[in-house]
């Protein structure tokens, strides 16, 4: 079963729209992948509906990139094996201006709780505080990059005639940021400001909202801008909703339509 093409239209748009976390030389010294606007929005390719959102991601990023006449795809998704164990997967290799690069790709949506670490970095936390950025770089530096210059790699590259140490490794790392409500208009020293895409709440700071409608999109649409095209709920209905993710130590990201019109997107947490 093939998905909606109208919502991963919607979901396409989405994640072209997501700013990079970071440009150039950013956290612990990894290069953010460069490359120029493409000029269509339009999504072709099919996609089944049970990917995850991770894989998604992938296959959007994929599509993009051979909409860039400067790149061409070798590789993707490449599983490294010792035996039968998988040691880890290779994103993307890729030739850019004929340069070869190892691509490796993430999507992540970020809560700032200045609770947890001691450093900016650290107080980015994932929605139900299962993971981190700081975390995912640590995991990208120490185990994923590395992964190209293992023994186990060669064979892969060779087939290629490529050499790992001719090999650029850069990260494509978009990510949506939410803040607490408090903090909305903060600004942060060592990301992308224009990743802050909303707020952060618990469910007795709900009632401000009360006279507002809401939304809660499945995982996929995470990605997607908030638009008027969906039914809303009554806060009544949404409160009723909320309490089954909130029962299940889940944190849904939602989207909120205040009187005037105007849109957001936040996350209530159960934490």
């Amino acid at each position: 079963m093939n998905k909606n093409p109208k919502d991963i239209q919607l979901q396409y748009e989405g994640f072209l729209k997501t700013p990079f976390l970071w440009h150039g030389k950013g956290v612990l010294d990894l290069f953010q992948f460069e490359k120029k606007s493409i000029k269509s929005t339009s999504f072709s390719n099919v996609i089944l509906q049970k990917l995850r959102l991770g894989k998604l991601v992938e296959r959007f990023v994929s599509f993009e990139l051979q909409q860039d006449s400067s790149i061409k795809i070798l590789l993707e998704n490449i599983q490294i094996q010792e035996e039968k164990r998988t040691l880890g997967e290779l994103d993307c290799l890729l030739l850019k201006n004929d340069k070869p690069i190892h691509l490796e790709i993430i999507y992540k949506f970020y809560l700032y709780d200045k609770t947890i670490g001691s450093s900016e970095i650290e107080h980015w936390i994932g929605p139900n505080r299962k993971d981190s950025l700081v975390q995912k770089i640590t995991k990208l530096k120490d185990k994923q990059l590395p992964l190209l210059y293992s023994n186990q790699c060669k064979p892969y590259l060779e087939k290629l005639n490529l050499a790992s140490e001719k090999i650029e490794q850069q990260i494509y790392f978009k990510a949506q940021l939410f803040v607490p409500l408090c903090d909305f208009k903060k600004e942060f020293d060592l990301i992308n400001n224009d990743c802050i895409y909303g707020f952060y709440i618990n469910t007795k700071e709900l009632n401000q909202f009360k006279d507002c409608k809401f939304h809660i999109p499945n995982k996929h649409n995470w990605l997607v801008k908030p638009h008027t095209n969906i039914t809303w709920l009554n806060f009544e209905e949404y409160s009723n909703r909320l309490e089954i993710y909130i029962e299940e130590k889940n944190t849904p990201l939602c989207w909120l339509k205040k009187s005037n019109g105007e849109l957001f997107k936040f996350f209530v947490i159960w934490w």
